[in-house]
């Protein structure tokens, strides 16, 4: 959510701009969730990654692992489903600003 946040201050003049040429507020929120969407597979992806090659290290060294599709299909879910619920709010506050006060922004 704080990376969210994050990049909705950085971006409000950006904001800004597009609601005084006519963007609707749906459209700044479908960009924001697009953009935590991706975060959020982005993020799984690379968790996954590493508990593969974690547990393949592990098991290297003669510890027992267990990997399961499941397991790794609930890990990835709950990532991506983790953030698009944290990026809920910073997308809707961004579609809230008005352009004026965006673009005064500095």
């Amino acid at each position: 959510m704080n990376i969210m946040l994050v990049s909705v201050t950085e971006r409000t003049r950006e904001i800004g701009i597009r609601k005084a040429l006519g963007a609707h507020p749906g459209d700044l929120v479908y960009q924001f969730m697009i953009e935590a969407l991706l975060l959020g597979i982005v993020g799984g992806g690379l968790g996954l990654t590493m508990g593969y090659l974690g547990t393949g290290l592990a098991s290297r060294y003669g510890l027992e692992t267990l990997l399961t599709a499941q397991a790794s299909l609930v890990a990835f879910v709950a990532a991506v489903g983790i953030a698009i619920m944290f990026g809920v709010y910073p997308a809707f506050s961004a579609a809230q600003l008005e352009p004026v006060e965006a673009l005064r922004h500095r």
